[in-house]
């Protein structure tokens, strides 16, 4: 948890152009150790505890060498960050084919069949990202009543309670990053799911563990890395949804697929990041 006394060194990007250089510079600086990221229009301002920082904290950020991407930033020394009010002065309430809202406790309640309230803080899932968006797409579009299913990277835990809504059961949520695993607990309390489990770990815990539906939401290289351990996991005839990269990315998404006799059955792009849908 971030405790509003303490210190924290504020830092404001300008990026040009914004995707997607944005979601490339907030990874990058997460490694670094900066811990809470603010989407602006100009681009994001990222914030580190004085205590973690250092005068060559931006050396390994490698985008900001970049040919490709105009970056510039400025600096300042923080003192008792509001973040509540920070996050809530950038977080809008979003639709997904008039069907599913997702939203925060003090947004008004929208009139959608799936309503999920959520407090992502840090976590990765608001739905605002194209990723999440389009993963929310297939789950609207596909039956998932009575299926047993994994949240890989679960982030908020959207996805997971979404699944639930749509009636599967039983739903593991995973996540390798503590503060992911802390937030997906928050999230499925609030949303008073019954049926999803939420683990802190990564690939190695699906040993022994078996599923209808896996989506996995997270970047390029680590679904090359885990695909056996999803492949061994998917039961017979099972369905599983992959994103977290782009366009281009695609061949070497399905060739690493169909290695394994999993065909690619349908695909939604949104300024050029894709969610897939493979079926077993």
């Amino acid at each position: 948890m971030i405790m509003s006394n303490t210190i924290y060194i504020g830092y404001y990007f300008k990026v040009n152009p914004l995707r997607p250089a944005t979601e490339i510079l907030i990874a990058e600086l997460g490694y670094a150790g900066f811990e809470s990221f603010v989407e602006t229009e100009e681009g994001v301002t990222a914030y580190i505890q004085k205590d973690d920082w250092y005068d060559a904290i931006l050396e390994d950020i490698q985008i900001l060498n970049s040919e490709e991407f105009e970056i510039n930033y400025s600096f300042e020394e923080i003192e008792q960050v509001n973040w509540n009010q920070e996050w809530e002065k950038n977080f809008s309430p979003i639709v997904v084919e008039n069907e599913c809202s997702v939203r925060a406790p003090f947004h008004e309640k929208p009139d959608t069949k799936f309503d999920i309230v959520i407090e992502p803080k840090m976590s990765f899932g608001t739905g605002h990202h194209e990723t999440t968006h389009m993963m929310i797409q297939h789950i609207l579009k596909n039956d998932f009543d009575g299926k047993s299913v994994l949240d890989m990277g679960c982030g908020t835990g959207v996805l997971a309670i979404l699944a639930e809504m749509k009636g599967a059961k039983p739903i593991d949520a995973i996540d390798y990053d503590n503060w992911c695993y802390l937030n997906s607990l928050e999230n499925v309390d609030r949303n008073n799911c019954k049926h999803i489990t939420v683990c802190e770990g990564d690939a190695n815990l699906l040993e022994g563990r078996s599923y209808d539906v896996i989506i996995a939401n997270i970047n390029r290289n680590i679904l090359l890395n885990d695909m056996e351990a999803y492949v061994k996991s998917l039961n017979a005839n099972g369905t599983l949804f992959l994103s977290g990269f782009y366009v281009d990315d695609i061949p070497v998404i399905e060739q690493a697929c169909n290695k394994h006799h999993l065909k690619l059955v349908e695909t939604i792009e949104k300024n050029q990041w894709v969610a897939l849908k493979f079926l077993n």
